[in-house]
């Protein structure tokens, strides 16, 4: 029933579909190694119908990070609404990140892999664009912690954004080597709120 209901998928949920079947791949299979036939075969589909909706594997890695920038984005964005304090409005887009990843490991995988691939792809152009626009949102509301009184002029928003993003980078590489994902979410508010101390307290 299940091959059935999706050899009748319109085009638009087939591609989401693919797209969320590589991110479950990646979150036990190094992207690198991740084929057309392995993802057809997940999906429990010919490559045939698989590259009716994509022209290759490149436009599927392309709608990977889209998916990844655009559910990222929109959650930081939806945990920090609302909130007037800017530092508050950063602790919940620092949760809201870690809680994404780990209920989709394979995303950081696919975001790394990228990363670290010599070669200039559309996957990898879209995973800078993904870091860039963090950052010019942690920018803003740094600037306005700043006006606030939140945190001190002296500090330097692009160092303060680098620390921000490296943090959980750096939560999320060690709950990947380990395995332990919900150890990522116990370890966040505590590794935030030193964070927080050392960008309020600058020389």
């Amino acid at each position: 029933m299940q091959k059935t209901r999706q050899k009748n998928l319109p085009a638009d949920e087939r591609r989401n579909v693919t797209v969320e079947a590589v991110i479950d791949l990646a979150a036990t299979t190094n992207p690198g190694d991740i084929t057309t036939a392995a993802i057809a075969k997940h999906m429990k589909l010919t490559q045939g119908a698989l590259f009716r909706h994509f022209p290759n594997k490149e436009a599927i890695w392309a709608s990977v990070m889209q998916w990844v920038a655009e559910r990222l984005m929109s959650r930081i964005e939806k945990a920090a609404e609302g909130i007037d304090s800017p530092l508050e409005a950063m602790r919940a887009m620092f949760l809201a990140h870690i809680n994404f990843v780990s209920a989709h490991p394979g995303a950081p995988r696919m975001l790394f892999g990228e990363l670290q691939g010599a070669k200039s792809t559309p996957a990898k152009r879209l995973a800078h664009e993904l870091l860039k626009q963090y950052a010019e949102r942690l920018h803003r509301l740094i600037e306005l912690a700043k006006e606030s009184g939140e945190l001190p002029q002296n500090l330097d928003n692009h160092a303060a954004a680098i620390l921000f993003i490296g943090t959980i980078q750096g939560l999320i590489m060690q709950s990947l080597i380990s395995g332990e994902m919900e150890q990522m979410r116990r370890d966040a508010p505590g590794v935030f709120s030193i964070y927080r101390r050392g960008i309020a307290n600058v020389e």
